[in-house]
């Protein structure tokens, strides 16, 4: 298996990395941290190669396809995990600014490196791509209008590009996360706890009692589900939106 990872240096992206070389893949990691890549290619061994790629710019994502496909072929797997948290608050008191950046890294990002990559699986008949969504947008958090527009602006994308790719044996699907520990939930807490002028602590028990595994979700388990869908055994899933929360969304 030869994959790429989008947002492979670190958190969800870092822990998909591995797993998949763990299974024999051969990955190419690429983001904007160059050092997080690096260091993250350095710990998962030869099979993981660290690439640079602004999902923001479209030459960039262009030198990136053409660098990752000279190392690695074209890719079975493409998984898009690149994403911002974008600005916390009341959408009234947001400006445009943040809202724009938010969509161009999470959504134009996710299509400028689609586009690079799918041609190649198209013409090889055979691919699965996976987008790394998020349960904010199908379960409301407040002060997140932008990230969450963003979220399930992933699960339309996904499921007509199934549509669109079907033909040609290329599988598009979504894995929605709900609170994964780590440094970019201590970051949510944190923005959440301010808005409502209470304690880290507190939000943080409030969140995990709402889960019905009472516990957050690691990096790990969403992990699993991308390796899942990017194995034979999901040859026939397509256009599937898979929530890996604990429970806390159901639907």
């Amino acid at each position: 298996m030869k994959a790429v990872i989008t947002g492979g240096g670190k958190g969800i992206g870092g822990s998909i990395a591995a797993r998949l070389a763990a299974e024999g893949a051969s990955v190419i990691v690429g983001g904007r941290d160059l050092e997080a890549l690096r260091e993250t290619a350095n710990r998962l061994g030869d099979a993981v190669h660290a690439l640079p790629v602004d999902v923001t710019d479209n030459h960039s994502v262009e030198v990136f396809q053409q660098l990752a496909e000279q190392a690695i072929g074209v890719p079975d797997v493409v998984v898009c995990n690149s994403g911002i948290s974008g600005p916390t608050g009341p959408l009234w008191e947001l400006d445009e600014s943040g809202w724009n950046e938010t969509f161009n890294v999470n959504v134009t990002g996710t299509f400028r490196t689609l586009r690079v990559f799918l041609p190649g699986m198209i013409a090889r008949g055979s691919g699965s791509v996976i987008l790394v969504g998020s349960m904010t947008g199908k379960r409301p958090l407040a002060g997140r209008t932008p990230y969450a527009a963003t979220k399930l602006a992933l699960v339309g994308l996904a499921r007509t590009l199934a549509l669109e790719a079907g033909p040609y044996g290329v599988r598009v699907n979504v894995v929605s996360p709900g609170f994964v520990a780590g440094t970019r939930l201590d970051w949510v807490i944190d923005a959440q706890a301010a808005m409502a002028g209470a304690s880290p602590d507190d939000v943080r028990e409030q969140l995990e009692r709402q889960i019905p595994l009472h516990r957050f979700v690691a990096a790990e388990d969403v992990a699993a589900t991308v390796a899942f869908l990017a194995g034979d055994g999901a040859r026939s899933v397509t256009g599937a939106d898979i929530n890996v929360t604990g429970g806390l969304e159901m639907h």
